[in-house]
């Protein structure tokens, strides 16, 4: 057996860097885990919320132009449906947001893991609902704002937790932070001395390539799964985030038992 893998320090420090990647303390390698970690989530949701309903969740750049397109031909009914998409990707980042800042007006470890336990929740109430309700135009009706929601709730909460350097359901802006740093990467410069020379991030390059192939590799994950398994398939994304949310979350609950014991 690899001596390694049993050394007491190494697995303290595995489950020490497990319980920080939601944790309010963060660290550019947190960072990095828990953008794939969304980004892989997003990109199956996705793939999978377009083979289980017919409609893409996360791409708000397409629906607002279908909504100016109907409205200039006067279809307000389609106009409609699209504010179904829009509304509830807002308010889920609203929602993010309001969850955030509550928790840190409160100085609570758990910050980021909240909106995280919510999306968890709120998947599995997705994959119940479809699991029970689907093939019916009332799911249809509800499946399309909770998944927008879901995705405007996490892109929302992975923004705030990097400072708006990342992004997992907004994969536009990925591909194109990627076109910018290889424009710099391959930017001639002719005096390598110069101090205003061109640079590449290649940290960020690094980054954004991570995030674009997690959600890459989460559609074609989510695509298949949806399409063999069902609606139960959101169930291990849903795991996937109340682990991540999960010690967060219960070192503040066990923080609270502690003080209420002290009074």
């Amino acid at each position: 057996m690899n001596a390694h893998s049993t050394n007491p320090e190494h697995r303290d420090f595995t489950i020490r860097s497990v319980k920080s990647i939601a944790a309010s303390e963060r660290t550019g390698a947190a960072d990095t885990l828990l953008g794939m970690a969304l980004t892989f989530v997003a990109g199956a949701i996705n793939a999978g919320g377009f083979l289980a309903i017919g409609h893409y969740t996360s791409h708000m750049s397409g629906i607002v132009s279908a909504m100016a397109d109907h409205l200039a031909l006067g279809s307000l009914g389609i106009v409609g449906i699209g504010l179904a998409a829009f509304l509830p990707f807002v308010f889920g980042a609203a929602c993010s947001a309001m969850l955030i800042n509550w928790g840190r007006r409160h100085h609570l470890g758990s910050r980021y893991a909240m909106p995280l336990m919510l999306e968890a929740f709120l998947l599995l109430g997705f994959g119940i609902l479809g699991w029970l309700t689907h093939p019916s135009p009332v799911f249809v009706a509800i499946a399309v704002p909770l998944l927008c929601f879901i995705m405007g709730l996490q892109n929302a909460t992975v923004t705030k937790i990097s400072g708006a350097r990342m992004r997992t359901t907004h994969v536009t802006g990925i591909v194109t932070d990627i076109g910018i740093e290889l424009g710099k990467l391959l930017y001639w410069n002719r005096n390598p001395h110069n101090p205003d020379r061109i640079l590449a991030d290649r940290d960020k390059l690094r980054l954004l390539v991570l995030l674009l192939a997690s959600f890459f590799i989460g559609g074609v994950t989510g695509a298949i799964g949806f399409s063999q398994i069902g609606f139960l398939f959101s169930f291990p994304f849903a795991l996937l985030l109340l682990l991540l949310a999960g010690p967060p979350l219960a070192e503040d609950a066990s923080s609270l038992v502690r003080q209420i014991e002290r009074r």
